[in-house]
């Protein structure tokens, strides 16, 4: 990567070619690393990037998945599916579990239980002993996550401090960690949505399906669509409307909200993606938008 510039290169080369050794610096510094994949666009492109890092071998981690429980079935199919095709071991932890154990107990039964999620990461991260997490976070989704690091420290409460982070010159990262201790390393997150997209279309990527547009019921709830699902049922004195709608990301049922969009294809939503003006998470997550810092402390908490 040292000899490489950006002006040797295009920009999705680049993008490509930092994090490839990006992914090659935790495998080179981490006894245990682990690669999180969702199932969703961020975490796809992830593993077509570990492919080109370390094919034909086999991945230096496996993958893992914390399931709420409240996932989309599209998206936990394809990533069974994806997982399967590619013949790399996938570890699958739920909140539910936790919830059984008593580490994770919900206010109510319809509380959302995505916050839940860094509970289950971390019993997780202990379980197998893992040094470090490779996440598909990008700086442009949310303020939090543009003040965070590439290589992310963790203490051994697994809390960030965003006051004490390592700096990162010349694409000189630093993944070392005492036991107990873990890092987060992010290989994509100085990519923008648009570029994901742009980098889907040029892989020629397969999604699920909630990525394109497709009519689904909803409500709308504070600006927002929310979902008329099993697990977030319209209540008395709601308006259900039939909407022709599109994921931007995909997450917990509870907290992740569908746009109107007709693009049902990637060329049309590279076009829509071009000309929007709010972020993926501004538009789409409910969770995000309880406090300016919501998503600050749910990460000091431990979350991705």
């Amino acid at each position: 990567m040292s000899t490489l510039t950006k002006q040797t290169l295009s920009h999705l080369d680049w993008l490509e070619a930092e994090a490839i050794h990006i992914l090659r610096e935790v495998a080179g510094q981490c006894a245990n690393p682990v690669l999180l994949f969702s199932g969703g666009k961020d975490s796809i492109c992830l593993l077509r990037l570990a492919e080109k890092a370390f094919r034909p071998g086999r991945f230096p981690f496996p993958l893992m998945h914390i399931d709420t429980g409240h996932n989309y079935k599209e998206v936990t199919d394809f990533r069974d599916k994806r997982a399967a095709e590619l013949g790399e071991r996938l570890i699958v932890r739920s909140v539910e579990d936790s919830m059984a154990r008593g580490t994770v107990v919900l206010k109510s039964a319809d509380e959302s239980r995505n916050k839940h999620q860094s509970v289950t990461l971390l019993e997780a991260i202990e379980e197998f002993g893992f040094d470090a997490c490779i996440g598909g976070a990008r700086r442009d989704e949310e303020k939090a996550r543009a003040k965070e690091r590439i290589m992310s420290f963790r203490d051994e409460f697994g809390q960030w401090d965003p006051k004490n982070q390592r700096p990162e010159l010349w694409n000189l990262y630093n993944a070392r960690s005492h036991k107990g201790e873990n890092i987060r390393a992010f290989p994509i997150s100085n990519w923008t949505e648009l570029d994901v997209w742009q980098y889907i279309a040029r892989e020629q990527l397969e999604l699920p399906s909630i990525y394109f547009a497709h009519t689904r019921p909803v409500v709308r709830k504070n600006g927002l669509m929310q979902p008329v699902t099993d697990v977030t049922p319209a209540k008395p004195g709601d308006k259900i409307e039939q909407v022709l709608v599109r994921f931007r990301t995909v997450g917990d049922i509870t907290c992740t909200a569908p746009v109107e969009s007709d693009a049902d294809t990637v060329e049309k939503i590279l076009a829509e993606t071009a000309t929007t003006t709010i972020t993926e998470r501004g538009a789409t997550r409910m969770d995000d938008q309880t406090s300016e810092a919501s998503m600050e402390q749910r990460k000091k908490e431990g979350y991705f």
